[in-house]
């Protein structure tokens, strides 16, 4: 009679005949390994290269849709609010919509800061990693992207945003997530060149709720959030970019 041994599947896994289980923390850190997107994606790309070619850039915005919709029309859009606060100062928008943190460090790498010294840079980047990575792994990207942005840009300013609040409530696993990217990354900043602000409080009312009558998706902003935003760092953006008298 042929007799057979019992494993276990630890024994089994140890023995190499089944792969391990790896948890999110066990694999590579997608949010600081660059990457790129689709070819609208990379349309979009080129032309922030091709706009920094031209030169003329004292202040840039980088990020995802939230950026981006800075060109939106109201009243889900800030076109209105930007003209008024940004469009005397050399402004460019590089907010590409679904950015992730190894999104932006690849077009830092390749074009969007070619050429340009502006004066400031305002980051805020993020909320798209939350589904898949942990606040370490985001606050790693976020380091990782102002690390670049020190080195292509050694002479200018860098203000980093907390991540935006989302979800109706301070319960929320992303807005979590997210809150807890933000105690990390708030370390990043020396006072000196790269500062660090959290304006997501203006956002929600006092009890930590987030209305849909301030994000409609409880995610993206619309027009007055977009006031909300420009009014909260208005006085950082004039002192980084040396306009006080």
């Amino acid at each position: 009679m042929t007799s057979f041994r019992r494993f276990s599947v630890a024994a089994t896994i140890a023995v190499g005949l089944l792969p391990a289980v790896t948890s999110a923390q066990d694999k590579p850190n997608d949010a600081v390994i660059p990457a790129t997107r689709g070819e609208s994606w990379m349309r979009r790309h080129e032309s922030f290269n091709q706009r920094a070619q031209q030169g003329n850039v004292d202040l840039i915005f980088i990020g995802d849709s939230i950026t981006q919709s800075w060109e939106g029309d109201p009243p889900r859009g800030g076109k209105q609010v930007w003209a008024e606060f940004y469009g005397q100062r050399n402004a460019v928008n590089l907010g590409i919509s679904g950015d992730r943190t190894q999104h932006v460090l690849w077009r830092l790498e390749n074009g969007n800061l070619e050429g340009i010294k502006p004066k400031l840079a305002v980051l805020m980047i993020g909320t798209n990693n939350s589904a898949s990575n942990t606040s370490e792994q985001i606050a790693a990207g976020v380091k990782a992207i102002v690390e670049k942005l020190r080195a292509k840009l050694p002479s200018t300013r860098i203000l980093v945003l907390a991540i935006f609040p989302t979800g109706s409530n301070p319960s929320s696993r992303l807005r979590r997530t997210n809150e807890g990217a933000n105690e990390i990354i708030q370390g990043l900043a020396d006072n000196q060149m790269i500062f660090f602000l959290d304006i997501g409080p203006r956002f929600l009312a006092t009890d930590g709720t987030l209305s849909r009558e301030v994000m409609p998706d409880l995610l993206h902003l619309n027009e007055a959030s977009y006031r909300t935003w420009a009014e909260s760092i208005e006085p950082q953006v004039k002192e980084l970019m040396g306009e006080m008298k």
